[in-house]
């Protein structure tokens, strides 16, 4: 009989010191732009534990994230990792917003240069409110920071929340609902 020892830690197994490679801790091309999504105007490149092993338990991660005009980056939310945003190229529209029962806004105009910090947990955003594509690059606290993008779960899950229980949270008509959760439907 034989017994394997690997080491399941956040999620990821460690791989065997002995086989760990250059490669395990390197990845190549988050210079390059990619095509936005058309329905957001965003994509992110992400560069976490899934593309890069070695950072397995080393708490850090980076994306990429490319902003067609107005384009935007939903809000969504880092269950595991609070985020540094650095514009690199643009003007980015940028907020979060407090938990219960403030739910205060907190938002800012960015340029190139700028940096601003999204606290773990909190609903936030990016927005391309500039005359021009933007890029911006974001470094997260955890090697699998985790994203919940906050309309796709609530109306796109599956199988689908009663409409009526979103009409209610929403202060919306249950057909609104339905429409919004057909929008969303994978």
């Amino acid at each position: 009989m034989y017994f394997f020892n690997k080491l399941f830690v956040n999620g990821k197994f460690c791989k065997d010191p002995k086989l760990v490679t250059v490669d395990d801790f390197f990845i190549s091309g988050i210079n390059k732009p990619r095509t936005p999504n058309p329905t957001t105007g965003s994509i992110v490149t992400p560069v976490n534990v899934n593309q890069i092993p070695g950072l397995n338990t080393l708490g850090i991660s980076i994306v990429r994230i490319d902003y067609a005009i107005n384009g935007q980056n939903p809000p969504h939310t880092h269950p595991r990792a609070s985020e540094i945003l650095y514009v690199a190229d643009g003007t980015l529209l940028v907020g979060f917003v407090t938990s219960n029962t403030d739910n205060r806004l907190f938002t800012k105009v960015l340029y190139e240069g700028d940096v601003f910090v999204f606290p773990e947990g909190l609903i936030h955003f990016q927005a391309n409110v500039g005359k021009y594509p933007a890029v911006a690059f974001a470094g997260l606290s955890s090697q699998n920071p985790g994203v919940i993008t906050i309309a796709d779960t609530v109306f796109g899950s599956n199988p689908p929340i009663d409409p009526n229980v979103l009409a209610t949270a929403f202060q919306l008509d249950a057909r609104t609902v339905m429409d919004l959760q057909t929008k969303f439907k994978k």
